[in-house]
């Protein structure tokens, strides 16, 4: 029996990018709608989204009939927030509001095995084929297929993004744009100067120590991310998709759109 490997890392080791579809919507059919898609990943959310962990493990084992990987962004909290969407057989987690190489490094202890962490090892989920393969094994799986995305969201984590790229045993730094740009009194501005200043320097950081650049929307700004070394991108959100095309349904009918647009922090144009 063989575990699974990632497909993102796959494709970044290869050289490629990545996407990656957001979701907010729970059930897994919409996952499996992601998968048609052809996407690299899809981004689920315990953070702002209510759900419940046997749906996460539905929406993964979905993701994985397409040979799709799964990003869980993690409560921000204690070790069995970080560690059961792995256990879940998730391929990677986000963690939000990093703010120190401190905080970095103690993620990393919880969900990596040694040498790199102290993770608590049970193996008896899907993540180790419910104790089916060799406990070295799942370890070693644990160490190089599975990923940990750290977000940088504040003027406080921008202060200190290269101390907390430096750290060992995560993979990427994912800046968010929509709390930076709401922290710093730029509401929505996503490509204001001192938004964009933010995140090329944080990309600049994950470049400079062996970390993947990672964003949660293009923005309008593929060719510049690209330069920057961005190599993971989320293209756009499930919420943002429906609420689109139904409008454009009724629009298209002849009717008008009783809601109004509004500004998001994942619009991609």
């Amino acid at each position: 029996m063989k575990l699974r490997p990632s497909r993102i890392l796959r494709e970044l080791r290869a050289g490629q990018n990545s996407t990656v579809l957001k979701l907010n919507m729970n059930d897994p059919r919409i996952v499996e709608l992601a998968g048609l898609s052809g996407a690299s990943a899809v981004w689920l959310c315990n953070e702002h989204v209510p759900n419940d962990w046997t749906n996460v493990e539905h929406q993964v084992r979905a993701a994985k009939l397409y040979d799709m990987d799964t990003i869980v962004r993690v409560n921000k909290g204690g070790y069995s927030d970080y560690i059961k969407p792995f256990e879940c057989d998730a391929t990677g987690i986000m963690v939000p509001h990093v703010t120190s190489a401190d905080e970095a490094r103690n993620v990393v202890d919880m969900v990596r095995c040694r040498p790199l962490g102290s993770k608590a090892l049970d193996a008896g989920n899907m993540d180790g084929l419910f104790c089916q393969v060799p406990l070295a094994d799942y370890a070693h799986h644990c160490n190089t297929e599975k990923f940990v995305i750290l977000q940088i969201e504040s003027p406080e984590a921008l202060e200190v993004v290269e101390e907390i790229a430096a750290v060992p045993g995560f993979d990427m730094l994912l800046f968010g744009a929509g709390d930076f740009s709401h922290r710093i009194g730029k509401l929505g501005q996503a490509t204001h100067p001192e938004v964009v200043a933010a995140r090329k320097r944080v990309a600049a950081a994950a470049v400079k120590h062996g970390k993947y650049p990672a964003v949660a929307s293009l923005f309008g700004q593929k060719d510049q991310l690209m330069e920057e070394g961005t190599r993971v991108f989320t293209l756009g959100a499930d919420v943002l998709e429906l609420g689109s095309a139904f409008k454009r349904l009724i629009s298209d009918f002849g009717g008008a759109s009783s809601a109004s647009s509004s500004d998001s922090i994942y619009k991609s144009k």
